[in-house]
């Protein structure tokens, strides 16, 4: 076993392999410090071993053991392993792991500690639990795909950062630490049941405050913060690169148009009459220069304007070297473990396969 440093030093997780929020929910809680074994298929049981959809950076800094659990010895072997460990995470439909024989009473039976997380779509329960979907699908009966894009054009398909990983992944790890810190105090565990539609209405909150108060418009790019607004959109460059302008508060508003040469147009900012004049004034001005240009332009302000980088400049970007916001590791430029925790320095281990023989042997010792 690699040496861990992290707030979650001496947690142990079971990770049954999945796509979508598991392998990111399982990448944050080992960056912390968590001792992760991330349980495979083995290649010869059949489709379902995910190697390829993680990669070097989804699956880092954890063990990987391979197991078929539709068979008895080895699903004997899980059970050990649960025996031992702190928490569980699965991404499959309801009542999968129930007909593999390591459902939530069993595994609970076998370590009443055990805290038990559930990561789907559609939630445990209700008309869809038992149907297929992907992001977009689940981003789309919580209102929050309508809100996304321009009027009347069919919303953007949206990287799967706000259903997977921000609805899924992150209340499902919100969810395991606070039924950890139970357990802690109280020696039960307890089903953690993390659902997509859930987290992502969730995260909707402030726009479902905003929308009976007259604060928000249920209609696409007719907001302060949905591109409706001139001044919180992006912008075309003269090289046909973009600048993202976030000017909100008035004396932000007030530095960009000064770098735009326009502070003698007299805007009223939040007059809604003057935002169609206003936007045009913007896109023919940033349309002078290159994105480049730009940001040389703001660099020094409080504009709220920043260029549009991609994945590939990102790295090289003057701030995120400055905090090593991107680090190389086993040869690829990856995200550096985040947040960062003043009680120790966070890093990055290389996977491992380990035979589950030696991880039960591992778990089974006594702590020191």
């Amino acid at each position: 076993m690699q040496e861990r440093s992290g707030p979650l030093v001496g947690v142990r997780i079971i990770e049954i392999d999945a796509i979508g929020p598991v392998p990111l929910a399982a990448m944050l809680l080992a960056d912390m410090g968590a001792d992760i074994v991330r349980v495979a298929r083995p290649p010869s049981a059949g489709p379902g071993d995910w190697e390829d959809v993680g990669g070097d950076i989804l699956h880092r800094s954890r063990t990987v053991t391979y197991l078929d659990i539709k068979d008895e010895r080895d699903r004997g072997s899980l059970l050990d392993l649960i025996e031992h460990a702190d928490g569980l995470i699965e991404g499959y439909r309801p009542g999968v792991m129930e007909r593999l024989g390591v459902g939530p009473d069993v595994c609970l039976a076998r370590n009443p500690k055990l805290v038990f997380g559930r990561m789907t779509g559609w939630g445990q329960s209700g008309p869809m639990a038992m149907r297929a979907g992907h992001d977009i699908n689940y981003l789309a009966i919580t209102g929050a795909l309508h809100s996304m894009g321009k009027a009347g054009e069919p919303p953007p398909v949206p990287l799967n950062l706000v259903g997977d990983y921000g609805g899924g992944a992150m209340f499902l790890i919100f969810g395991m630490l606070s039924a950890l810190l139970s357990a802690k105090k109280t020696g039960a565990g307890q089903v953690v049941d993390a659902c997509i539609t859930d987290g992502v209405a969730s995260l909707m909150s402030l726009f479902y405050a905003w929308e009976p108060k007259g604060l928000w418009h249920d209609a696409p790019a007719s907001n302060l913060l949905d591109g409706g607004a001139p001044f919180y959109r992006c912008y075309a460059c003269a090289d046909g690169k973009f600048v993202a302008v976030g000017c909100l508060e008035p004396k932000f508003f007030a530095q960009m148009i000064e770098g735009l040469g326009l502070a003698g147009r007299g805007y009223d900012q939040n007059d809604r009459a003057g935002w169609p004049r206003m936007e045009a004034d913007f896109e023919a001005v940033f349309r002078t220069r290159t994105r480049d240009e730009w940001g040389e332009v703001y660099s020094q302000t409080d504009a709220c304007v920043t260029p549009v980088l991609s994945m590939a400049e990102a790295p090289a970007n003057a701030h995120n070297r400055a905090r090593n916001t991107f680090v190389r590791f086993g040869g690829l430029i990856q995200p550096a473990p985040s947040p960062r925790v003043d009680e120790a320095v966070l890093g990055i281990t290389s996977s491992s396969k380990t035979e589950i023989s030696d991880l039960i042997r591992a778990w089974s010792l006594p702590e020191s």
